[in-house]
């Protein structure tokens, strides 16, 4: 398989080209389409402030066992729901896990990393609803400064 980004108008025809001329050739093509751009440094690094903030305010778990838990439980059902070969790989190998294997198991599965900006935003939302409710209140630094 191979990978092609498109981000101009010139890559965008070039791909177009390429994949003509697979078609003519095979008459059978399977493409996955992957939207917008790996996760970005700031959404990153915010998120891992957060992680930091969760486990100083709850006091329920280190930073660490945030990022597990946070992974887990909102990263693994974006990436379950929109990657298939993730989402294989995650059934056969982690799902039969007991929970706490399934956490361990959120140091070395990469999740946050392998997303797109887009699925990390919402990722982000699912996380900032969940510890909403619980009296944590996590916001982006724009958000910080503007309140």
């Amino acid at each position: 398989m191979t990978k092609h980004i498109l981000n101009s108008e010139v890559s965008l025809q070039s791909f177009i080209g390429g994949v003509r001329e697979l078609w003519h050739s095979r008459r059978y093509l399977e493409v996955n389409v992957k939207e917008g751009k790996g996760r970005s440094v700031e959404q990153n690094a915010v998120l891992h402030g957060w992680f930091g903030q969760v486990a100083r305010e709850l006091r329920q778990d280190d930073p660490r066992g945030v990022k597990r838990f946070c992974k887990l439980h909102f990263g693994v059902p974006i990436l379950r729901a929109e990657d298939e070969d993730f989402r294989a790989a995650y059934d056969r190998v982690i799902k039969p896990l007991v929970y706490e294997d399934k956490l361990v198991a959120m140091d070395i599965l990469p999740v946050t990393s392998v997303m797109t900006t887009i699925q990390l935003d919402r990722c982000m939302t699912d996380i900032q609803d969940h510890f909403r409710k619980q009296g944590v209140e996590l916001l982006y630094p724009k958000e910080r400064e503007a309140a």
